[in-house]
């Protein structure tokens, strides 16, 4: 049995690849294109191990993902390879389109080649996970949570890509029969998440003592999953998930912009009392254009038919979080020299 996960050097992809190697022996494929947010730090523990195998390819080059499938024969797909930021969506939607359409369609189409010749207890057992977003639901007001029956209305380029992306991937197991597995999931953190994403730049920020930059008035609300809680609800998935079913995986711990960078500034202020308090880097700047209000999961479907249910609570997942950033610097400190600075992104209205 081997695991094939597209962008597994990524953020919530690394995350998926450290719990398959530690809950299984299967051999673990990744195949990412390493771009800016693709980091082989984030998997080379597992590749010195030989747990793992990198594939540096690009997944809209349908022809090599046909090849590759078929070489690696994968008892699961996991698809997360994706441009994932709203603000860079904002700035250049072209990639967004490419990778996140485009690249869906062509691992479609070599798990679908791939799957038609397989038979018996392989072909029963194969899965195609397409891991999505909640922001394909767009905006909440104040009371409500998104289920896997939520009307789409996205509203930034990431999310429009993502939401076409999902539309494929269950066209594909209506029309082909191919046996795909779509989750939408909430807000991800912890471990080895680029540092353009709030919670991590918010604390590299924080501790080097410069502002703090918080959209708007902060009050925009997210509903924060660890990664590794993900990871595991996506392993659910691949071994008990219904093909063709959707499953809303949220953490359940709903928290303004706002809050999260207080509570940041607050654990900052217990391990470098001598710089508190840091709240006073706080800085409030221009809203991201088409900001939406509130994302909420109800995730109930998956404990209910799958089992599975959150792990961590927030306030010791993003304690923990901050810990690992403070004691790994050699892993985010090459990204900030060489590829992203804190800068502001996502302006163009």
């Amino acid at each position: 049995m081997t695991w094939l996960v597209t962008g597994g050097a990524g953020f919530i992809g690394s995350a998926l690849c450290h719990y398959l190697a530690d809950v299984s022996d299967a051999p673990i494929i990744v195949v990412d294109k390493l771009t800016y947010a693709g980091n082989r730090a984030s998997i080379e523990g597992l590749e010195a191990t030989g747990r793992l195998r990198l594939v540096e390819a690009d997944i809209v080059d349908q022809s090599r993902m046909t090849d590759l499938v078929a070489e690696t024969r994968p008892a699961a797909i996991f698809h997360l390879a994706a441009e994932t930021h709203v603000d860079r969506s904002i700035d250049g939607p072209a990639d967004f389109v490419s990778t996140n359409l485009g690249g869906t369609g062509a691992m479609l189409e070599a798990a679908r080649a791939y799957h038609g010749g397989l038979s018996g207890d392989q072909r029963d057992a194969f899965r195609f996970v397409h891991v999505s977003t909640d922001e394909v639901f767009g905006s909440l007001g104040e009371e409500g949570a998104f289920r896997e029956t939520t009307p789409y209305a996205p509203s930034s380029p990431y999310s429009a890509s993502k939401a076409g992306a999902d539309h494929l991937a269950r066209a594909w197991h209506h029309t082909y029969g191919l046996p795909v597995i779509v989750s939408n999931c909430s807000n991800n953190y912890g471990p080895r998440q680029f540092p353009e994403k709030l919670i991590p730049l918010m604390i590299l920020k924080c501790l080097a003592g410069e502002p703090m930059p918080v959209y708007g008035s902060g009050l925009n609300v997210r509903d924060w999953l660890h990664a590794e809680d993900h990871a595991r609800a996506l392993l659910i998935m691949a071994q008990t998930g219904t093909p063709g079913e959707t499953y809303c995986v949220g953490g359940g711990a709903e928290r303004t912009n706002l809050q999260i960078v207080e509570t940041i500034c607050r654990l900052m202020d217990e391990r470098f009392p001598e710089a508190a308090p840091h709240q006073r880097l706080i800085t409030f700047v221009e809203d991201r254009p088409g900001h939406d209000y509130r994302y909420a999961i109800d995730a109930g479907k998956i404990h209910r038919e799958l089992g599975w249910t959150p792990a961590r609570d927030f306030e010791t997942g993003l304690a923990e979080t901050v810990d690992w950033y403070l004691a790994n610097d050699s892993w985010w400190r090459p990204l900030q020299e060489r590829v992203y600075r804190g800068q502001r992104l996502g302006r163009t209205a």
